[in-house]
């Protein structure tokens, strides 16, 4: 009898499935920079979906110049603020953080966050910053950044998330320096990205809790003379009897959902200041009104409403070039149902 074959169920790509640690996602690269200092990344929060009527502007594509229906994810992103500069240094063990330079007043709901510096000698930080920058020993400078979500309406919260953001461009000295410029004022998304440039998308998935192989791992449910009693939604084998141990490979329950996952090459359509031409009637599901500045993605973005989004630029763009899109309509029906 010929022995039958078929592929696994599941990716193993992302193994282990572990819960993120922090609803703040993380960055473990940025992409690479050539010009004047600037910040890198931008946050803000997952608003829901809808979509829009635009003309179709990739080159040799079947609907080039003609008007295609696109969906769209909106991200309410009203104005950050530096708290901190944050510089590394290089040692047998990896990087390290040298010192902070803080600044002198802070908004009062990031004391809800952490715990502020009170005796915050900026002078003698500064110092040490600059005498490390003479000997050539620091390799990276990044600025402690905070959302500001007590201007929303859409997120029931106030406590402020608080996130590293690089600052690439020119030397270490100058990066330093326009890290003090910005210490303690607010940016916008503007002033780092573009309408029609290509980012990449960070947040955590929504959770699902601990689910069984059957949905976590897309095994087939076992047949009547397989399977004993009601338990059929079991995994098959666990493995041989040798070696005695189970595999990691082998598909079992756990948790799903709650990962960290980053979406490469999201273009941004639009970059808008009032938030009633984007909200439909009733507001968005779980979510409501737009009130401060918003971005529209093009498609989908890990993560429920309410959820933290990371943006940064593009590490992958290819030969993606930066085109402003012609966008001739925003649905506004309702989603209520």
């Amino acid at each position: 009898m010929p022995k039958i074959h078929r592929p696994r169920m599941g990716s193993l790509a992302y193994s282990p499935r572990k819960r993120a640690k922090s609803p703040v996602p993380k960055y473990h690269a940025w992409p690479a920079y050539r010009g004047e200092p600037a910040l890198q990344g931008f946050a803000g929060y997952k608003v829901g979906m809808t979509h829009v009527i635009m003309a179709d502007d990739h080159a040799h594509s079947p609907n080039e110049g003609k008007d295609i229906m696109v969906p769209v994810t909106v991200i309410e992103v009203p104005d950050m603020r530096v708290a901190a500069i944050r510089v590394y240094r290089h040692d047998t063990y990896g990087n390290h953080v040298l010192t902070e330079v803080w600044a002198d007043s802070f908004d009062k709901e990031l004391g809800r966050r952490l715990i502020l510096p009170k005796n915050n000698n900026r002078e003698e930080a500064e110092k040490k910053i600059r005498e490390a920058l003479e000997a050539d020993k620091i390799v990276d400078v990044v600025a402690l950044t905070y959302t500001r979500p007590s201007v929303l309406t859409g997120v029931p919260k106030k406590v402020p998330d608080l996130m590293e953001t690089r600052i690439d461009g020119g030397s270490m000295t100058e990066r330093f320096e326009y890290g003090l410029s910005m210490l303690g004022k607010d940016f916008d998304i503007q002033s780092l990205f573009k309408v029609g440039q290509y980012t990449d998308v960070t947040a955590i998935t929504t959770g699902k809790g601990i689910q069984g192989p059957v949905k976590r791992w897309g095994v087939h449910l076992r047949k009547r003379k397989h399977s004993r009693g009601k338990k059929k939604r079991h995994v098959g084998t666990l493995g041989p009897w040798s070696p005695h141990h189970v595999r990691w490979q082998v598909p079992m329950m756990g948790q799903m959902g709650y990962h960290q996952r980053t979406e490469f090459n999201k273009r941004l359509l639009k970059i808008g200041e009032d938030g009633a031409d984007i909200t439909p009637k009733g507001g968005f599901v779980n979510y409501g009104e737009v009130r401060a500045r918003y971005v529209l993605v093009k498609g989908s973005v890990p993560g429920p409403a309410k959820r933290l989004i990371r943006i940064r630029h593009a590490m992958r763009l290819g030969e993606h070039k930066i085109r402003e899109p012609a966008i001739g309509f925003v649905s506004l029906e309702s989603n209520q149902g």
